[in-house]
This record gives structure tokens, C-alpha cells and sequence, in this order.
């Protein structure tokens, strides 16, 4: 059951959850549209060389070239075009305070996104041993908008007590959650490849 006060809580939510989710939403879109360009054009030319592919490890040839770039039989950035127009349209749809259910719905597919990636994360770091650019944009805006969405979903459906104090704590430092993802993956990425980079320097 909702709280009463849950959709006033925080005013200034709503808005910020719109622009946060147009700009996740803008950001993935482009980079599986992309990506699935870049796939089309290195499956019709082998010699083609993806403009994201720099260097032995920032290579998103070699990611696209494996099991893994197309778990479900046709490449992942599909799925990243289709979740993400959805995000999009989401975002246009807060200023009229969608229906609780399209808030579960879109809590239930970033949460199985937010799954997916980490398991792309781990391919691509322990088992591809290779970085796509594009695939870590997505990492990182679907990692935003699922933590922005948690929030939003917790504020409608949280309860008085203490469960409403921690929440409304965690809003006061909620960037502090996509950040320290983010450089924990970004420290992850840097171990991983440290023999690398360290030539670099």
C-alpha cells in the first residue's frame, strides 16, 4: 500500500527522474543503434574496422565477434534499441505521473538489464579480454536509470517508520550510489588491464 504523502514527497523528484531518464535513455539508444550498425556492417564486410576499436583492449571488434555479443541469436544492441525507446518514452510520460504499473514494469526490466550487464561486464573483462565504448555507455546509463527508478518506486511504496527515514536519507546522497558503481567497475577495468596501460604511461 502506498504512502499517502509518497507522490509529494520529494517535488523536485519527478522532474529530476524525467531528465535523468530522457538523458539514459538518449545515451543507450545511441549507443546500441550504433552498435548495431557497427554489427551489420562488420557481418556484410569482414575487413571492416569499427570505429570504437582503438586498441587491442578498446576494441569493439573483438566483442562483437563472440557467443556472447548475441546470447538470444541476433545482437544485444537490438534489445538495447527496443529497452531504451522504452526508457525514453517513460521519461516523457513522468509529467503526468505514469501509472504505477508501468513503474513495475519498468522496475522489472531494468532490473533484468542491471543483471544482464553485470554478466556482459564479466564476459568482457575475464572472458572477451576486450572493451567496447559503446557497451560501457550502456553499462553505465542503465545502472543510473535503474538506481533513479528504485528510488522513485520506493518513495511511492515505502511506508512510514524507519524504512521512509533511510529512504529519504539515501535521496540526500543519491548520487553517491551510480558513482561509486561506476568507479568500482572503472577499478575493475583498470586492474584487469593495468599490463596494458601501464605501457601506455
Amino acid at each position: 500500500m502506498p504512502s499517502v504523502s509518497a507522490p509529494d514527497a520529494l517535488p523536485v523528484f519527478p522532474r529530476l527522474l524525467a531528465w535523468i531518464l530522457a538523458v539514459c535513455g538518449g545515451v543507450g539508444l545511441a549507443a546500441a543503434f550504433t552498435l548495431t550498425v557497427e554489427k551489420f556492417e562488420l557481418g556484410t564486410n569482414p575487413e571492416y574496422t569499427p570505429t570504437c576499436s582503438i586498441n587491442p583492449i578498446v576494441n569493439c571488434g573483438s566483442v562483437m565477434d563472440t557467443p556472447q555479443a548475441v546470447v538470444f541469436g541476433f545482437p544485444n544492441s537490438l534489445l538495447g534499441i527496443v529497452g531504451f525507446t522504452a526508457l525514453l518514452a517513460v521519461a516523457v510520460l513522468m509529467g503526468r505521473r505514469p501509472a504505477p504499473w508501468v513503474m513495475i514494469g519498468l522496475q522489472i526490466g531494468l532490473t533484468s538489464a542491471l543483471v544482464f550487464v553485470h554478466w556482459l561486464i564479466f564476459q568482457s573483462l575475464y572472458r572477451i579480454n576486450a572493451l567496447c565504448p559503446y557497451c560501457m555507455a550502456v553499462w553505465v546509463v542503465v545502472v543510473v536509470a535503474f538506481w533513479y527508478v528504485s528510488l522513485r518506486n520506493a518513495d511511492y511504496f515505502c511506508p512510514p517508520g524507519r524504512a521512509r527515514r533511510a529512504l529519504e536519507v539515501a535521496f540526500t546522497v543519491h548520487t553517491v550510489v551510480p558513482l561509486v558503481w561506476v568507479m568500482a567497475v572503472l577499478s575493475l577495468i583498470v586492474e584487469r588491464f593495468w599490463w596494458y596501460w601501464s605501457t601506455l604511461v
